[in-house]
């Protein structure tokens, strides 16, 4: 679970960790009046998506009556699916550095991982490795505070503010060990002239814990589209681009998005329509589809369990039904696959058995060509 920056922040305060004061408003006056109260803020949008900046999501301001014009700008805002109902109003802060540290379980060394950087404020994965310090934690001795201090000397830091540093990673690595986390992280740690403070934080709390954690929120994840997938028993994830995709599997599925990206172009989302879904709730995900108004729609289908006329009765029945005039790509190999292109090419509709031509044809259809 997914918790919000204000919970984040919470938790690291609790933990001694040094965060901006401020507080958790829902209305533009309310903005104005922690701005008179502190000064120049910043003002963010709580929403469970990265890229607020980029998506008008954060804003700052020097005056009360500023704020609220920020604040008002912002509220009721839509980003990458999410509605912002509430906002994170706090200090603003004057920058002199920025760093990452953060805490991760590493599935593949099945134990946590330390991670610190100088380099923050940006995605960690676009950080060159050597600029990155990464120290695998023993579950049963964890991680001491001399191993900190070791994790912030390879970052080629000294002296007092060190010492510093090194304390609050110590402290973030309690929250994690305190939360049952599966991902901790500070980014950026802001050195001001006060000391460090974390500007931003991130922690996503193991669903199987929860029952430890009756004391926290219960947070729901996912865009409108994405609970309504989820009622429908869909596995489904926004992505932005303008090529909505549905698969029945998410390794075709994931194979889909992988063969459109090398082909330049943009999917729209993953669906994966799962090994034996019906004409109705197939129907109910091709018309959420088009909800997003993609340039097109790709449909990747391997009959096993489901049949592939199954599927091309879906296919018409939700451009029936939605009227669209959006075009759409269908692959289908398997069970019943001459039955659903016998429907398919019956509506006047495209239909492929090869996975890379389809997704040719969709990428094409998405250029205007």
């Amino acid at each position: 679970m997914k918790l919000y920056e204000y919970l984040a922040k919470r938790a690291f305060a609790e933990a001694g960790i040094p965060v901006p004061p401020g507080r958790v408003v829902s209305s533009p006056a309310e903005a104005a009046v922690v701005c008179r109260e502190i000064g120049p803020v910043a003002i963010k949008s709580q929403v469970l998506a990265g890229g607020r900046g980029k998506a008008g999501g954060i804003a700052f301001a020097d005056w009360p009556h500023e704020a609220e014009a920020r604040a008002a700008e912002i509220l009721g805002k839509e980003i990458r699916g999410y509605r912002v109902e509430e906002l994170l109003v706090e200090k603003k802060l004057t920058v002199q550095a920025e760093l990452y540290f953060g805490v991760a379980v590493e599935g593949a060394a099945r134990r946590p991982v330390v991670i610190a950087s100088t380099q923050g404020g940006v995605n960690i994965e676009e950080v060159p490795e050597k600029a990155i310090v990464r120290r695998a934690v023993d579950p049963i001795w964890g991680f001491r505070p001399y191993r900190a201090r070791e994790v912030v000397r390879r970052l080629g830091l000294t002296g007092n503010e060190a010492g510093r540093l090194a304390d609050i990673l110590h402290r973030l690595w309690q929250v994690f060990r305190r939360y049952d986390a599966e991902l901790v992280e500070i980014n950026p740690l802001v050195l001001t002239s006060d000391g460090p403070v974390a500007a931003d934080g991130r922690l996503n709390v193991d669903d199987y814990a929860l029952f430890r954690h009756k004391d926290l929120p219960a947070v729901e994840e996912g865009s409108d589209r994405e609970r309504k997938a989820r009622s429908l028993g869909l596995a489904y994830v926004e992505l932005g681009g303008d090529i909505a995709v549905m698969a029945n599997g998410a390794g075709i599925t994931m194979g889909t998005l992988d063969v459109l990206q090398e082909l330049g172009g943009r999917p729209a989302n993953f669906l994966d329509a799962g090994g034996g879904a019906g004409v109705e709730p197939m129907t109910r995900a091709i018309e959420m589809l088009l909800d997003q108004s993609p340039k097109v729609v790709l449909v990747n289908i391997f009959g096993g369990i489901t049949r592939c006329d199954d599927v091309a009765q879906a296919v018409v029945a939700a451009r029936a039904s939605c009227g669209t005039e959006v075009p759409f790509v269908i692959r289908l190999v398997g069970t019943n696959e001459g039955e659903g292109l016998a429907i398919l090419r019956e509506h006047g509709l495209d239909a492929y058995t090869g996975m890379e031509e389809a997704a040719a044809r969709a990428v094409a259809l998405a250029r205007g060509r």
